[in-house]
């Protein structure tokens, strides 16, 4: 008996330290492991482009993003990442036409934009200035024609760019006003081109007398299309190339926009294919007065992140200026104050109400 007590004191005198070799190889294995995860979520994270801007360089130079290879963008001084990302983006076939476009790319926030900004170059093969067009229409406000216009009665729904040029507007205006039109499906009445922010209050006062806007039949379905506007689910059903998909895609995103201004807009709907819209585009209208509109000097956060036209990096520039000035009272001023491009610009105005803040 006292023999096999002595055993098995000596069995677990040799057994422990065993374990005690078998606790410690699980402690290091665990640590180690809580390491390579660490590390690799703080890979993670720098793969998803979280630059912080205080590592930049003290020292930068310019940069084109159009033209700069990975070496002479890190050179510049632009992140490593995100100059990956800049060359990912523009071999997909993006084209850096303005700086703020580089504002855009993924992993460049708004701190570090500004950073970077001062040291954008956009070379002229390439550039298009949103400044330069503002100021073309801010310069037709403030001069009077140098000649004298001869104006007669013209079709604003057909009038050409060339003929917009001659009845006085600058090239781009033209340009700006006849894609607005088609983008509209058309310019009703004077109201609507008003909005257009490439027509200023002189302008328009001096064509009014001579605009010929379409009849309101095309609008009104008279001639048996449907109009998208106000159908319901049935109706929408009954045009041809429409499915049980589609129709529900239709409302959603009707609902989201506040309604549709153009029926061009269907074709932003994935469901809606380039076959299809062609057979849809017969058989629907689309009145733009039922659209309902944002006071964007009034409506809240909440509502203008809900628009689809509206992206993240507007949306935080419109809460943080509208605070510092109070509002605006066109679109125009919010290009100059650097909250949309142009292109954003021409598909939100159908959408904006500008009230005077005082009111």
């Amino acid at each position: 008996m006292k023999s096999s007590t002595s055993d098995n004191l000596r069995g677990m005198v040799f057994l422990l330290p065993l374990l005690l070799l078998v606790v410690a190889a699980l402690f290091l294995v665990q640590h180690r492991r809580g390491e390579i995860v660490d590390a690799g979520i703080a890979a993670d994270t720098a793969d998803c482009g979280g630059v912080e801007p205080d590592s930049l360089p003290a020292v930068m130079s310019p940069f084109d993003p159009n033209e700069a290879d990975f070496r002479e963008m890190v050179a510049a001084g632009v992140p490593r990442q995100v100059a990956v990302n800049l060359i990912k983006w523009r071999t997909a076939g993006k084209v850096y036409r303005i700086a703020e476009d580089v504002a855009l790319c993924y992993g460049v926030s708004d701190s570090l934009y500004d950073l970077l900004a001062p040291y954008i170059i956009i070379g002229d093969r390439y550039a298009i200035r949103p400044a330069a067009d503002t100021s073309v229409v801010r310069r037709f406000a403030d001069e009077r024609p140098a000649r004298t216009l001869h104006l007669e009665p013209f079709a604003i729904d057909t009038a050409s760019a060339v003929y917009l040029r001659r009845v006085g507007f600058s090239k781009r205006q033209a340009e700006l006003i006849v894609r607005y039109r088609d983008m509209m499906g058309g310019i009703r009445d004077m109201e609507e081109l008003r909005e257009c922010y490439a027509v200023t209050e002189q302008m328009a006062d001096t064509l009014a007398p001579y605009v010929i806007f379409p009849a309101r039949a095309t609008v009104d379905a008279d001639d048996g299309r449907v109009e998208i506007n106000s159908a319901d689910s049935a109706a929408l059903r009954s045009v041809w190339g429409i499915g049980e998909k589609s129709v529900s895609d239709i409302i959603r995103y009707r609902e989201l926009l506040g309604g549709f201004h153009s029926v061009m807009q269907l074709a932003e709907l994935n469901s809606v294919t380039e076959a299809n819209f062609e057979k849809i585009s017969k058989q629907i209208c689309c009145d733009s007065c039922k659209i309902r509109k944002i006071d964007i000097n009034f409506a809240t956060p909440k509502s203008l992140a809900e628009h689809p036209y509206v992206s993240d990096r507007a949306l935080r520039r419109i809460v943080k200026q509208r605070q510092l000035k109070g509002g605006w009272g066109s679109i125009e001023e919010m290009i100059d104050d650097d909250i949309f491009s142009p292109e954003e610009a021409a598909r939100l105005a159908p959408y904006l109400r500008f009230r005077n803040t005082s009111d």
